[in-house]
């Protein structure tokens, strides 16, 4: 995927949240998996929540350095053939429900 491809992906991963961003509800972890279903992401919705968690955590601690690093990560720890527009994707929603303190990691990766 070309750099250009990738902004553009990451960008949406940006908006995407803040858009398709649904009423708070008691249980953000159920709130994120709707979420992950309209970007066709699927699984056990414990799963992609501590997955979410994990990556927000990496992100964090510096262990992730960019928003390519997490997709990485994101790709590895996903369903097989899951490519790195949904890792992106996915990142963009764990940040939105889990940690938007690290926006600014997409909002990097778009400008770049």
């Amino acid at each position: 995927m070309n750099v250009t491809r990738l902004a553009m992906v990451a960008a949406a991963a940006v908006a995407a949240p803040i858009v398709l961003a649904a009423p708070s509800h008691a249980d953000p972890d159920t709130d994120f998996a709707n979420q992950l279903h309209t970007f066709g992401i699927y699984g056990p919705r414990d799963y992609n929540a501590w997955i979410g968690k994990i990556t927000c955590k990496r992100l964090a601690t510096g262990l992730d350095k960019d928003a390519y690093a997490s997709a990485k990560f994101l790709v590895t720890n996903l369903p097989l053939g899951t490519n790195q527009g949904q890792a992106l994707q996915f990142l963009g929603a764990a940040i939105g429900t889990y940690c938007p303190d690290q926006v600014g990691v997409l909002q990097r990766a778009s400008a770049g």
